[in-house]
């Protein structure tokens, strides 16, 4: 598995990282946890040095996961988990206050098993604590030795700018894919002027770029697209023009739609690192594919321009979610 460097940061990880939170939370119930520790290892095993974890998913359950899984690799992978979300009544709540943080990290450390965490995101921006005062708070958790980077998630680029000015950022993590190109238009400049490194998730378009996603799909009450306006079945129907579009590539390239979708993200920029996530072993083999498929200059502009006609239909999130992003 080749590296790549986030952005100036001296943090190296793995091409195609691994997102974690599929397996305990937010795509149906949770998976087996032996299984999904043995599934850990395979990825270790394959060269997958970057494992995205948060405190809310679950909570707690999936950062307990991905320190039981990766205890024995101390030293040879990097763990990224988030603050900032609180589980309250059921309800998902923004808490960035300097108090809850400090709770934060300590929960995540002892669940994590690990003396410093490699990269701690702010999982959303929380606009009753100004971005300076967490920026603060990220700094003397670096000088304490209990975080090595930091980053946001989802934010704007004003708070982007505003935080790095503060203690330099070395990530963000935001939707990306040929489905949801949104942060082309600022944040990818945002990030190359500042040399932030960029964490797309979902670069498969939560699973609809795979190509086995049609109409008659249903999501159990607990899978996160059951509430999502691209999965309504009529907007499912509309999009399937993109998964011809890349199923079309994936032929003339011997590869598959998945790695096309991926090859695609990772052609846009060299500090550029996707978190795919998945429960099964022959997807994790997949997906770390996409790392070998090359798209020439002429591919990627002939690809590009292609997506330019397609027009995406249904919302990336429901309204109460859409309203956190962007901050």
């Amino acid at each position: 598995m080749q590296k790549r460097k986030l952005g100036k940061s001296d943090l190296e990880v793995s091409t195609i990282g691994l997102g974690c939170m599929g397996m305990s939370h937010g795509y149906g119930p949770a998976s087996d946890k032996k299984d999904m520790i043995s599934m850990i290892h395979e990825a270790v095993d394959r060269g997958v040095t970057f494992f995205d974890t948060a405190e809310v998913y679950g909570p707690y359950v999936n950062e307990e996961l991905v320190g039981e899984a990766l205890a024995p690799f101390k030293g040879r992978v990097n763990i990224a988990t988030k603050f900032g979300i609180q589980m309250v009544n059921g309800k998902q709540v923004l808490d960035s206050k300097p108090e809850r943080i400090r709770k934060s990290i300590e929960g995540s450390l002892k669940r994590l098993k690990v003396d410093s965490i490699d990269l701690y995101y702010q999982h959303r921006v929380d606009p009753s604590v100004s971005i300076e005062e967490v920026a603060g708070v990220m700094q003397d958790l670096i000088k304490e030795g209990k975080i090595k980077h930091w980053g946001l998630s989802e934010a704007g680029v004003e708070t982007i700018r505003r935080a790095h000015s503060v203690y330099p950022l070395t990530a963000i993590q935001s939707e990306y894919s040929m489905m949801w190109r949104s942060p082309e238009d600022k944040l990818l400049p945002t990030l190359e002027e500042l040399g932030i490194g960029f964490v797309p998730f979902s670069p498969l378009g939560k699973g609809f770029l795979t190509g086995k996603i049609n109409k008659d799909a249903t999501f159990g009450s607990s899978d996160f697209r059951s509430i999502v306006p691209r999965f309504k079945p009529e907007n499912i129907e509309a999009n399937q023009v993109l998964v011809e579009l890349i199923k079309k590539i994936a032929v003339g390239k011997d590869a598959t739609p998945a790695q096309i979708a991926l090859a695609w993200v990772l052609a846009q920029k060299q500090w550029i690192v996707p978190i795919p996530g998945t429960r099964k072993l022959e997807r994790l083999e997949e997906n770390l594919g996409a790392a070998d498929v090359e798209l020439t200059h002429e591919e990627l502009n002939d690809l590009n321009n292609a997506l330019s006609k397609i027009e995406i239909s249904g919302d990336r999130y429901p309204a109460e979610y859409a309203n956190r992003v962007g901050k």
